[in-house]
């Protein structure tokens, strides 16, 4: 299937969408990281909204293991590590007891001082342990703000290739993105023709929905997987409002304040990057000129 077909950028009808197909927002997080709602509220708004959920917690896996027993709802067991570089990236499974394993053997050994820092693994080592796993690695928000997108000026152009040859797929998608970006992220995936996902990166249940993946097959988590595995889904969606944004973030500041040093840290490694790439771009533009 052609990604272009497959990537909506318009509100999701959640009541219709869930009479025909399999529904869920691929990218959400309860109070065992930076969001504001608990497991049992998350789990409620779901079932209320007849969808299934992926609790994303950052370096964390308790609320997607907490989610995962509740019987009325499609919950995929997932994770957001934050790599060594800063970079996000979101890791699926099809069991829950995989993403267990996978936390225990590589995430959790390799935490850093608080939850919300980087891990000690870089990119291709998270990428390489999940590949052990049936499982889905997926790059959220590639062109987000700073370095937790992929596509960011502190990876090389070799670096940034490299890895989206590697990764599974592209959350083409974002609810907490700013408009531009989810369609240079839409770019992105029609481009790689890789796997297609969305979701909100909620952090309030108010944000739950605004971007979701749906499949024509059964509500089972191994259905489900599979039709992601297959390119079998679509995805569509739009992003929050300002307000909602403005929220969003200040209950991420909120929880990143014991990880203030490590943000600052990765700031000013940011902010060196760029400013090594726009001299050296400025270099080869006088150097042309030159010429």
């Amino acid at each position: 299937m052609n990604n272009i077909n497959r990537i909506l950028i318009e509100k999701p009808n959640l009541e219709e969408l869930t009479k025909k197909y399999t529904v869920a927002d691929l990218h959400f997080h309860s109070n065992h990281s930076d969001g504001k709602n608990s497991i049992d509220e998350i789990a409620k708004t779901a079932e209320k909204l007849n969808i299934g959920i992926a609790v994303t917690d950052h370096n964390e896996i308790q609320g997607a293991v907490e989610i995962s027993k509740n019987q009325n709802i499609l919950s995929i067991p997932g994770i957001e590590v934050t790599s060594k570089e800063g970079t996000h990236i979101l890791v699926y499974f099809r069991k829950i007891t995989d993403l267990k394993t996978f936390y225990k053997k590589n995430i959790k050994p390799n935490l850093g001082h608080d939850q919300m820092s980087s891990i000690s693994l870089h990119l291709p080592e998270i990428i390489k342990a999940a590949k052990c796993f049936d499982s889905l690695t997926v790059f959220p928000h590639p062109f987000g703000s700073a370095y937790a997108g992929v596509c960011n000026s502190s990876l090389s152009a070799e670096q940034q290739a490299s890895l989206l040859k590697a990764i599974d797929g592209i959350e083409v998608l974002n609810a907490g993105n700013m408009k531009k970006s989810n369609l240079r992220s839409a770019m992105l995936g029609f481009n790689l023709n890789k796997i297609v996902t969305g979701g909100s990166d909620g952090h309030s249940v108010s944000h739950m929905g605004k971007v979701v993946c749906y499949s024509d097959c059964t509500n089972t988590l191994n259905d489900f997987f599979n039709a992601l595995k297959n390119h079998e889904n679509k995805v569509i969606g739009k992003e929050i409002s300002m307000i909602r944004k403005v929220t969003s973030h200040s209950m991420k500041l909120k929880s990143n304040f014991k990880n203030y040093q490590n943000i600052i840290e990765k700031n000013i490694q940011y902010g060196r990057a760029v400013l090594h790439l726009k001299s050296k771009m400025l270099r080869e533009n006088f150097n042309l000129k030159a010429f």
